[in-house]
């Protein structure tokens, strides 16, 4: 089995810093490496995209509030649907128990007997 010892390629900087005329750029602020880049070039990407978004939520008549009540409702609805088949699943094993139990439980004694 192959090990690659190359440091430079699992991102470890050798210890003194430098790895022959290297040198390995200093490491992200916290804030950068969480905001995947620099803050006001975030802030800037952010602000272009809520323009568009925003243009175009507009174009088709969307407004936050319609959004979230659109959204709460499907939810509403699916859960319905969801649970009235949940419903409809419980009414069919209590049909099916209804016949298959008194079966069992006669070929269990009729089992028992022999």
């Amino acid at each position: 089995m192959l090990v690659d010892h190359d440091r430079r390629r699992h991102g470890a900087p050798p210890p003194n810093g430098t790895y022959g005329a290297e040198t390995y750029p200093p490491r992200a602020s916290a804030l950068r490496r969480f905001l995947g880049g620099s803050p006001a070039g975030v802030f800037l990407r952010l602000l272009f995209l809520s323009v568009l978004v925003g243009a175009f939520m507009s174009m088709l008549g969307l407004t936050p509030g319609r959004l979230f009540w659109h959204i709460y409702d499907s939810t509403r609805a699916l859960l319905e649907i969801g649970l009235a088949s949940l419903h409809d699943f419980g009414g069919w094993i209590v049909a099916g128990a209804v016949v298959v139990i008194p079966l069992w439980l006669i070929s269990r004694l009729f089992a028992a007997s022999r």
